[in-house]
């Protein structure tokens, strides 16, 4: 396969192949109004809206809890989180729209059930221990994939991915805090916050896709330089780093056979069920129905407000039409 950076020095490329080569090459930003290929589009445009609909559905597991928080200060604290996400979600979808496709669309195909959100979302949030659970793995991981991001190829996305990524630090100390605090606190508290990692530890390790020699994605967007580095880079990246927080925490990663090879500085971890996340994928997960429920009612409650503002905006172009 001649990859996009081949490009610059094919034998008869198009001046627009070449000077979209040459980019890629010398490790440079490709902006809106730049030629690019078919290909590269439509990976962006599928990239950049899943993450933006899993940052608009990943509000549902913690917002279900902003009536039940401990305190006024728990309460408050994650009302703000959960109004980052919705943000987050904007930014996404307004990079996506820079590559030609419209929110409505990629609206329309997340609510009929064919666009794909992350799987973590799918879970269920029993005990206020998840929200810890949720902000040390789930943010954890999204700050070690996301991170890189912010030198992805396509311009608007990686500009993007800075303030995402500021803000999700944020959210993964909330969560931290969260279990610390437990762990603090009674045994029924701490038992709630193992429980907690017992549940999110293993799905938030599946967030980074299947391995890489199973993932069909993942070369062709590196190649693009919109990825930087594998699945499996990436999650030992992840675990690297949560093994000394959970020493400090005082919680146990359920994985027994989880230890660092000396040798090779990699982790030695158990087999992950991929199953279980292939079956999440394709919507059989313990909430994906309720999550897309939920969705669809609040998009088709929320119709008459964008038809009132788009009546607005119609009275607004006639008036200022009418004044030049």
């Amino acid at each position: 396969m001649t990859s996009p950076a081949d490009l610059a020095v094919a034998s008869d490329p198009t001046p627009e192949e070449a000077q979209f080569g040459a980019i890629i090459a010398a490790d440079g930003r490709i902006e809106p109004r730049d030629w690019m290929p078919d290909a590269y589009r439509r990976t962006l445009v599928r990239q950049i809206s899943q993450h933006a609909h899993s940052e608009i559905i990943g509000m549902q597991p913690e917002a279900n809890w902003i009536t039940r928080a401990p305190s006024l200060k728990r309460k408050a604290i994650l009302m703000a989180k959960v109004q980052d996400e919705a943000g987050h979600g904007l930014y996404l979808y307004s990079a996506a729209q820079t590559l030609g496709t419209t929110r409505d669309d990629m609206m329309d195909a997340l609510i009929a059930g064919k666009a794909r959100y992350s799987s973590i979302f799918n879970y269920p949030t029993p005990t206020w221990a998840d929200m810890g659970a949720i902000g040390w793995l789930v943010d954890g991981a999204a700050i070690c994939n996301q991170v890189p991001l912010c030198r992805a190829s396509y311009g608007p996305y990686g500009r993007a991915m800075v303030r995402i990524c500021k803000e999700e630090s944020f959210h993964q100390r909330q969560g931290f805090e969260i279990l610390l605090e437990l762990m603090r606190g009674t045994p029924a508290q701490q038992r709630m916050a193992q429980d907690a990692v017992d549940r999110w530890y293993w799905p938030s390790l599946q967030m980074f896709g299947p391995p890489d020699d199973q993932s069909p994605n993942s070369a062709q967007s590196m190649e693009w330089n919109i990825k930087r580095f594998t699945n499996d880079e990436l999650r030992q990246r992840f675990v690297g780093m949560l093994v000394p927080q959970a020493e400090v925490l005082g919680v146990t990663l359920p994985d027994p056979e989880l230890r660092l090879d000396e040798a090779s500085g990699r982790y030695v971890m158990s087999e992950i069920d991929w199953t279980e996340f292939n079956e999440v994928l394709a919507g059989r997960g313990p909430m994906n129905a309720e999550r897309l429920k939920r969705r669809r009612d609040a998009h088709e409650d929320g119709a008459w407000v964008r038809e009132a503002a788009a009546a607005y905006a119609a009275k607004r172009a006639v008036q200022r039409e009418a004044a030049a």
